[in-house]
């Protein structure tokens, strides 16, 4: 639409949103960047439209395994939050994107603690 700015969602902000997440979540005995004896890659997409509101829908996909060999599982998590219904700036993006990255981190990693047994007794 005329006017209204792009979308600025920089790749850092999610990267450290998810390690942050998952360090207070203490799933893991530790997170970090570097390679570890498990690898978690994730594969986001945020996509926002517009009826009433602003919507934005946040699709993780997520494979977990033993760092340099095929991971052991894929998972999937995909949330949506409600924004306004009037959208200026880029700033008016920033809560209900960190709400669909809460919700849609809070689905993984209740998925990669379920299978729990897969990978308790380390990489393979």
């Amino acid at each position: 639409m005329p006017g209204i700015p792009l979308l600025d969602w920089p790749t850092q902000d999610l990267r450290t949103a998810a390690i942050n997440y998952i360090h207070a979540r203490q799933t893991f005995a530790s997170v970090g960047e570097k390679p570890a004896d498990l690898t978690l890659t994730i594969k986001a997409w945020l996509a926002v439209r517009s009826q009433d509101s602003y919507y934005y829908r946040l699709h993780l996909e997520s494979a977990l395994g033993p760092s340099g060999k095929p991971p052991i599982k894929s998972y999937l998590a995909e949330k949506e939050t409600v924004g306004s219904n009037v959208r200026w700036v880029t700033a008016s993006d920033q809560t209900p994107i960190e709400e669909a990255v809460q919700a849609a981190l809070d689905d993984l990693l209740s998925q990669i603690e379920a299978d729990y047994l897969l990978y308790r007794n380390g990489p393979r």
